[in-house]
């Protein structure tokens, strides 16, 4: 198989709201592709030269425009941004929250396999076009939206804080304990969301104090054991990510060691239901075993272990979520992973850092760009390119982007290619 190198891209700021500024999709689109172009060094020119050979193709990340913005066919909707576009093979992915890295996966794929030299990604989401509730509804629709989210208020919240409740229960946590570590993760990636110029919440205030005070009227509770410090933002943005063969690399004069390789990578589904989800944990020493075989996958393919791994990027929807791939990455393992979160060493200057970006609670969460957002995010470490939250070390670097109540795992593992 061949290697897939990954040429770099763009985030718009996750901070704006583009409903106010009177902007809809086409502006989010051609912004994303604009700056992602500029920045690896390819023009509209050369999409049109190239789409005469056959030889590039664009996949598009997006959970449920149709809900937010009443679109659909989202694959042709390049066609709008820019003519170069005309012709050019594109088609829209949905995974739930983890679409972005379903188009990620069919985009290495084709590389792999020769089939394309330049794959074009773009993940994006507009969800501030409704009020919270009907939002929570929508995304109500990446469970089983039937028996898990119909007529319910803020449905996910409310899995999520059931997966807390059930990992209290599975390791015998003391509660309270607990609850601070959750604390911990929020304040932490809030703190990392501060250093990072796209993110979201990188002038809200959060504090250790305020995030243990959950039911209260500066953390309202919102599922479960969970306050809203624990939750991930609403958000608008997009994100672009491009994949390159070889040739590519050549023919573009790209200094092929700076251009990091997709070296492994790892997709599980576990049952839909929540219910169903921890019915076949029982018996299974992780909480979610397959996220943790979505790991595993990826380690297995990349030849790595967890010691190989410089930082991870994971998908911290809830801070539940963030503590369960504590121990599906095999920094510790499960059951342990309070001692990681109390010693700092999932924080941004500990030995395994999770989340340098701020992640889904810190840098924000547009469901659709969330995949390749943390993809990005490796790229831009690995290359130094990090800005305000560049890490001392980073020669590999692991994601964890899930959909629904982690029903759909994805893992990818970019590094130098050595």
């Amino acid at each position: 198989m061949k290697k897939v190198y990954v040429l770099g891209g763009a985030q718009t700021d996750f901070g704006r709201n583009w409903s106010k500024e009177g902007k809809g999709i086409i502006a989010l689109l051609k912004e994303v592709i604009d700056d992602g172009l500029k920045n690896i060094g390819v023009t509209y020119n050369d999409i049109k030269n190239l789409n005469k050979e056959g030889r590039i193709a664009c996949f598009v990340g997006n959970f449920i425009g149709e809900y937010f913005v009443d679109q659909g066919h989202l694959g042709a909707l390049l066609t709008e941004v820019n003519d170069a576009f005309y012709g050019v093979p594109s088609a829209r992915y949905e995974a739930a929250c983890a679409s972005g890295s379903v188009a990620l996966d069919a985009g290495i794929t084709k590389i792999r396999a020769g089939d394309y030299d330049l794959v074009l990604v773009i993940g994006w989401e507009l969800m501030k076009t409704v009020d919270s509730k009907t939002c929570g509804d929508f995304l109500g629709r990446a469970a089983f939206y039937e028996s898990e989210a119909k007529n319910i208020d803020f449905p996910f919240p409310k899995l999520f804080g059931r997966l807390a409740d059930e990992t209290v229960k599975k390791y015998n946590f003391d509660n309270k304990q607990y609850l601070d570590c959750l604390a911990k993760i929020s304040v932490k990636n809030y703190n990392n969301a501060k250093r990072n110029p796209n993110a979201q919440t990188k002038k809200w205030f959060m504090n250790e104090e305020q995030a243990r005070e959950r039911g209260t009227a500066t953390n309202p509770t919102i599922g479960g054991m969970l306050g809203t410090s624990d939750c991930s933002q609403v958000t608008d943005g997009a994100a672009f990510v491009a994949l390159s063969s070889e040739k590519i690399i050549i023919e573009f004069d790209k200094v092929k060691e700076r251009c990091p390789i997709v070296k492994g990578w790892g997709h599980r589904v576990a049952p839909m239901k929540f219910e169903e989800k921890m019915k076949e944990s029982v018996n299974n020493e992780y909480i979610i075993p397959w996220t943790r075989q979505a790991v595993m996958d990826a380690y297995r393919r990349a030849n790595m272990t967890v010691d190989d791994i410089d930082f991870f990027e994971t998908h911290d929807c809830f801070t539940s979520s963030e503590f369960a791939a504590i121990s599906a990455f095999g920094i510790t393992e499960p059951g342990k992973e309070l001692e990681a979160i109390q010693s700092d060493l999932t924080s941004f200057n500990g030995a395994k850092p999770v989340n340098p970006s701020g992640g889904l609670i810190g840098c924000g969460h547009p469901v659709g760009a969330s995949g390749v957002r943390m993809f990005l995010d490796l790229y831009k470490q690995l290359t130094r390119r990090a800005l305000g939250y560049q890490l001392e070390t980073a020669n590999n670097g692991m994601m964890l982007n899930i959909g629904g109540s982690a029903t759909t795992n994805y893992t990818f593992i970019v590094g130098k290619d050595k």
